[in-house]
């Protein structure tokens, strides 16, 4: 199952009447790029083009240079085909009459190219991209500016999505067996973690479960 974001015009569930039929979590904003600032993480984008192609033309263009690290799907009609190119920077196009086999045949090549990505050195899940080479981390396409132990903190957490960790474990893994400080420094580094994800709206991805610890959310709730 993906975590599908749809920017459409008008967010109902009338883009894809066939994605309904799959198990897929579709989430609905507006398309326009305001939306954008908080939103969800998603595993691939269908952006509605079906109506107005250079609104949708120019919104594709906008989430690919903000550093867009999940598939981007157009959604158009036949009469639209003519006007798409690679200038879009899309990943792939669906036609609004594509029936569920084809829409999910097309989300699991997409995020199948996607994932082995992150073999060469990258780490995605949820919105979060880290590439490790290049030391540096993106949420929602948005850099951000990191310490050292703030990067390992949430690139071990990305590793293992919804999994929950205590603070010993993350003191061990993240800081090591020979560090002597307490678990204090780990709420200390969340707290600043969450700190930088708070202008644009994703405090929750990094979620405490009471009485465990700490684990980065495959679905944060936007916080508006």
């Amino acid at each position: 199952m993906a975590h599908l974001l749809v920017l459409s015009e008008n967010p109902d569930k009338g883009l894809l009447p066939s994605l309904a039929l799959l198990s897929h979590k579709v989430r609905h904003i507006p398309a326009e790029p305001a939306a954008l600032i908080n939103a969800p993480g998603a595993d691939l984008i269908l952006l509605d083009a079906r109506k107005d192609l250079v609104v949708a033309k120019s919104l594709a263009s906008v989430l690919k240079t903000t550093g867009l690290s999940c598939p981007l799907f157009l959604v158009i009609n036949e009469g639209g085909l003519a006007a798409i190119s690679a200038e879009w920077g899309a990943d792939d196009f669906l036609l609004d009459s594509a029936g569920p086999a084809e829409i999910d045949a097309r989300i699991r090549l997409a995020l199948t190219k996607n994932s082995s990505q992150e073999l060469e050195g990258k780490i995605q899940v949820a919105g979060v991209v880290i590439d490790d080479a290049a030391y540096s981390a993106k949420v929602n396409g948005k850099a951000m500016d990191l310490t050292f132990k703030e990067f390992e903190l949430l690139k071990f957490l990305a590793q293992h999505p919804g999994r929950v960790f205590t603070r010993d474990q993350l003191l061990s893994e993240v800081w090591g067996y020979d560090y002597f400080g307490g678990t204090r420094t780990v709420d200390v580094h969340i707290k600043r973690l969450r700190a930088v994800l708070s202008p644009i709206g994703c405090e929750t991805m990094i979620e405490t479960v009471r009485g465990s610890g700490y684990r980065l959310t495959r679905n944060p709730i936007p916080i508006s």
